[in-house]
């Protein structure tokens, strides 16, 4: 009885009129500076914008209908519709001319579809444009090897690859090749020669993908996430063969990520997984955004690893993979750092406040420390200091 009540309610629904503009609503998020719109039944229009979510104003609550005829709107490819009946989730991407691009997950929750929809601008902004450290403009000029970008949904580990792409493709002549689940950003032949292709629509899967893509001549290679052992041994696999390889892992810091590329592997094939990895690893980027001190926009702080003799030998050996954190701290001259020190320095800067530091970083109490032994003392630094009922300590000698 109950689920014969529930089918008719839906179906009700479904035959309300729908006055809910997609394209306005995207308009405006990307207007504002959002990074995504979230459409769900029962809740008006929802904006990400700098970290925080908003209604849009003036839009109503979202009913069954509203939800149907925008998926209906935006996806347009047969096999994409027939994907997202038989598993009720699909990944498309679409675009709106002129605005943006937008990189799209739709779902059944409850028995009715939620949206959500990620801007991915038109414009390509460069490392120095988005205030990434200069390392990350000399780890996009290696020759051969693999980077990984790590980080959270939403930190943009996308924005940053599209960024190192962008200047291999205007500083070199290279056949790049990108795969990916949509493609994000779109790259223009500069000097460069790219193949962007997506799964589903122009090949079948990352493995099948990677299996061929050695034929395609590249030079350059981008996989847009590491996501089982087949993906993860074809990109090792590419970088021993001297290619540049880069992709993305979901993880919060480097020694973490290096641990779940090996974690992919079977125990007995870990030890030659190490030796691979080892031998092609040129850095890892970990990123995450942080509040910037005015509060209407967000900077990327990072975690870079890069690598060295001694970070060779940790990756070597399990059992020191774990002091990897000790030795990004201590590897400046190579221009490693590690999130509490990247923070430091957007404090330095002016960029992001004591208050908005102390609440992200990885260790509070050791920034504090850090704080002290770089010397910095002023008024607002004091004040947060007293906020918390703690002493600054004292600066380190030397």
């Amino acid at each position: 009885m109950g689920r014969a009540v529930e089918f008719k309610l839906a179906a009700s629904a479904a035959d309300m009129a729908t006055v809910f503009d997609l394209d306005t609503a995207l308009r405006y998020l990307v207007a504002n500076e959002g990074s995504d719109l979230h459409l769900k039944v029962g809740s008006p229009p929802m904006t990400r914008v700098h970290g925080d979510l908003i209604p849009i104003p003036g839009e109503d609550v979202l009913n069954p209908a509203d939800t149907e005829t925008v998926l209906g709107e935006m996806l347009l490819d047969e096999q994409k519709r027939r994907d997202f009946a038989a598993e009720n989730e699909v990944d498309f991407s679409y675009a709106l001319v002129e605005v943006a691009r937008f990189r799209v997950n739709a779902f059944r929750q409850r028995g009715t579809v939620s949206i959500v929809c990620r801007a991915i601008p038109f414009e390509i902004k460069s490392v120095e444009e988005l205030k990434l450290p200069a390392v990350i403009s000399e780890l996009a000029r290696e020759e051969r090897g693999i980077i990984l970008l790590t980080g959270t949904t939403g930190s943009g580990k996308s924005t940053t690859l599209a960024a190192m792409i962008d200047q291999i493709n205007r500083t070199s002549a290279k056949h790049i090749v990108t795969i990916e689940d949509p493609i994000e950003y779109l790259h223009q032949d500069h000097r460069s020669l790219i193949n962007q292709r997506e799964i589903g629509e122009d090949t079948a899967s990352f493995g099948r993908a990677l299996r061929r893509v050695l034929r395609q001549d590249p030079d350059v290679i981008l996989i847009g996430e590491m996501r089982d052992e087949e993906t993860v041994h074809t990109a090792l696999s590419a970088a021993e063969t001297g290619h540049l390889v880069l992709s993305t892992i979901h993880t919060v810091d480097a020694a973490e990520s290096v641990n779940r590329i090996i974690d992919f592997f079977p125990p007995h094939g870990q030890s030659q997984a190490r030796a691979m990895l080892a031998g092609t690893l040129k850095g890892v980027v970990s990123q995450r955004l942080v509040p910037t001190i005015d509060g209407i926009g967000r900077i990327a702080a990072c975690e870079v690893l890069r690598m060295t003799g001694r970070v060779r030998d940790m990756i070597m050996d399990p059992a020191q993979t774990g002091e990897l954190p000790a030795v990004i701290a201590e590897g400046g001259y190579y221009g490693m750092q590690t999130f509490d020190q990247a923070l430091l320095a957007h404090v330095e800067s002016g960029e992001v406040s004591m208050e908005t530091a102390l609440r992200v970083a990885t260790h509070p109490h050791d920034f504090k420390l850090l704080v002290a032994s770089g010397g910095m003392r002023s008024t607002s630094v004091d004040q947060v200091f007293a906020a918390q009922d703690e002493p600054l300590p004292a600066a380190a000698n030397g």
